[in-house]
């Protein structure tokens, strides 16, 4: 934090810090609230900052959420995946329902008041039952966040050899989209407002720091493979290098040593706000997109609008583009057109 605030000394104070990727809830709370304070005197904190910590059950106890409540967090994503223990056994989970509920519990009672539950479908062995199971037992539990992934397997881990896609444990595509499309019809209908592909929120409870990403918003990572933006120019992207044993020879030696810079150019930077903008369901506004760009949404893409429009994948009004419903289940068919 310290190369990376004398590197980019002209940030503004910050508006959210995520502690996320790997399993930040290993951490002590006195962990925590060093890294929140010394953040606080190199950037600054709005007032109001969102700080959001993620939290594996199984590695929290009720007196670790009261001491990172006390220094700093307060806001908890809590990877459930699912709450059927034979799924969490298959995925190589560590918890078991018990301990989700547990968790659950110990948050609210530390003091956090917005709280999101991550849910994953397209399991293996995963049923459209057990899935409106699992739906059912996370909406009974009120949480202010649901963030709802279909399982995505990364070639060449050691998942895709056990699960290859032809593979008769896995649901099957079809199958994966009725849940999504389950889910979506269950979690508005219960008071959850879908306002991203993947994330629905209860009213005031939408991920500020997530909607900074899809709104291009600036940010920095810490830590080894995190990534970065700024939006100087068109904007530059960087990563940090993700070999641990680099990435800390690097900062012992005074460099911060990005494993890979990317300055953007106007064709991608306009990329970038329609497949990201298009991600929430407040979508772009054509008139900010014409002053960023020097030209219109509705000139660049008129062909594409109308076959989006014509397939209901792309809503069009005078002031806004945004997906439909449909659009956001299939959302690749219409980013495809701006790439």
């Amino acid at each position: 934090m310290e190369l990376t605030a004398e590197a980019y000394p002209d940030n503004q104070p910050l508006e959210s810090v995520y502690m996320g990727g790997g399993t930040p809830s290993l951490l002590t709370p006195k962990q925590v609230n060093t890294l929140l304070s010394r953040s606080m005197e190199l950037f600054g904190h709005k007032p109001d900052i969102e700080v959001t910590l993620e939290a594996n059950p199984g590695t929290i106890t009720l007196e670790k959420l009261q001491g990172y409540f006390k220094a700093g967090a307060n806001r908890l994503s809590i990877g459930v995946q699912s709450f059927d223990d034979r799924l969490l056994e298959t995925l190589g989970r560590i918890h078991r329902k018990e301990e989700i509920l547990d968790t659950f519990k110990w948050s609210k009672d530390a003091g956090f008041r917005s709280i999101g539950l991550d849910l994953i479908c397209g399991l293996p062995g995963q049923t459209e039952e057990s899935w409106h199971n699992d739906l059912a037992k996370a909406v009974y539990m009120q949480p202010e966040h649901l963030s709802i992934y279909a399982l995505s397997i990364e070639p060449g881990t050691p998942f895709a050899k056990i699960y290859p896609d032809d593979s008769e444990l896995l649901p099957g595509e079809d199958k994966t989209a009725n849940m999504l499309e389950y889910a979506d019809n269950m979690l508005v209908t219960s008071g959850f407002e879908h306002y991203e592909i993947s994330n629905f929120a209860r009213p005031g409870h939408r991920s500020a720091h997530n909607c900074g990403y899809w709104k291009r918003d600036g940010y920095l990572g810490i830590g080894p493979g995190a990534h970065s933006f700024l939006k100087k120019g068109w904007g530059a992207r960087w990563g940090n290098q993700p070999d641990y044993k680099l990435w800390s020879e690097s900062l012992i030696n005074g460099s911060l040593s990005p494993s890979e810079t990317h300055i953007l150019t106007r064709e991608e930077a306009l990329s970038e706000v329609l497949f990201l903008g298009l991600r929430m369901s407040d979508g772009i506004l054509l008139d900010s997109f014409t002053e960023q760009f020097g030209e219109s949404i509705e000139s660049r893409f008129a062909e594409d609008l109308f076959q989006l429009q014509k397939a209901e994948l792309l809503s069009c009004s005078s002031k806004r583009i945004s997906l439909t419903s449909r659009g956001m289940l299939l959302s690749n068919q219409v980013f495809v057109r701006f790439v």
